[in-house]
């Protein structure tokens, strides 16, 4: 079954946000899939995503967004304790970036 941004009912199992179970609660409800294999196919979508991710890959869902990783480089900090400078070493980070249709159904 299609999902089309605006189409399906939304997300209101768990209060102000939803977790993953309130996910695949609302994927088995919309496509008609046992818990269970709503569990399997959202795990199946956020492990794609990750290893993609992992392997410095942009992944882009049309009309949802686009997951890439961003370089940060190191920097130096304070210990807010004491004071002392420390140094915040170079990391990778998840960016999401909202698609077009996105933007557009919250307004």
């Amino acid at each position: 079954m299609a999902c089309i941004l605006g189409q399906n009912p939304p997300l209101t199992y768990g209060g102000f946000s939803v977790n993953k179970n309130d996910l695949i609660k609302a994927v088995a409800e919309s496509s008609g899939l046992s818990n269970a294999q709503a569990g399997t196919a959202v795990d199946s979508v956020i492990d794609s995503i990750s290893g993609s991710l992992r392997q410095g890959q942009e992944v882009r869902l049309v009309g949802f967004g686009t997951f890439s990783v961003a370089q940060r480089k190191a920097s130096k900090g304070r210990n807010p304790r004491t004071g002392e400078e420390i140094d915040i070493p170079a990391s990778k980070q998840a960016k999401f970036k909202a698609g077009k249709a996105l933007k557009e159904s919250l307004n």
